[in-house]
């Protein structure tokens, strides 16, 4: 299932793609709902260039097309990401822990200024996620891109917090 997302934040680009790719932002998540505390597993800063593994793990309610699919005890997974800081531009997949044959996720985001206004963001999101289960994929990978975009709404607070334009 495709997905794409536009979101905006309080704050320059420069600084929300800087905070993407700083380990500290991933400790300020620990208040994300339905996500226990991010734990930065890499981060190598070659330049401009930033390779970052954070593991993530689903804390919230499961409901019964995912559960059907997937214990939810088992749903961990990797967040494996490339962030341009010249371009504001980031690559990621998601490396699940476990089922890896019955999951994968990946996609791209930029960070632009938000109709001309330097001091806010747009972050435009887009990516794939799949489920390989027969009659319940589809209805397993809705309810996946719903709760990413949950997530993702969510963050925009937590970003904005941790750049200090927020209290």
């Amino acid at each position: 299932m495709h997905f794409a997302l536009t979101q905006a934040l309080a704050a320059p680009p420069d600084a929300v793609a800087a905070a993407y790719a700083d380990a500290a932002f991933y400790e300020a998540l620990a208040d994300a709902p339905k996500l226990g505390r991010p734990d930065v597993l890499s981060r190598e800063r070659d330049g401009d260039r930033v390779h970052l593994q954070v593991r993530y793990r689903f804390t919230g309610e499961v409901n019964g097309a995912v559960r059907a699919v997937v214990d939810p005890d088992k749903l961990s997974w990797v967040e494996d990401s490339e962030h341009d800081l010249a371009t504001r531009s980031v690559t990621f997949r998601m490396l699940p822990d476990h089922y890896p044959d019955r999951l994968s996720c990946s996609g791209h985001y930029r960070l632009d200024p938000a109709d001309g206004d330097a001091g806010a963001t747009l972050r435009r999101a887009e990516g794939d996620v799949r489920v390989h289960v027969p009659l319940l994929g589809g209805r397993a990978e809705r309810t996946i891109v719903s709760g990413l975009r949950e997530h993702l709404h969510d963050e925009v607070a937590l970003v904005e917090r941790y750049l200090g334009v927020r209290p």
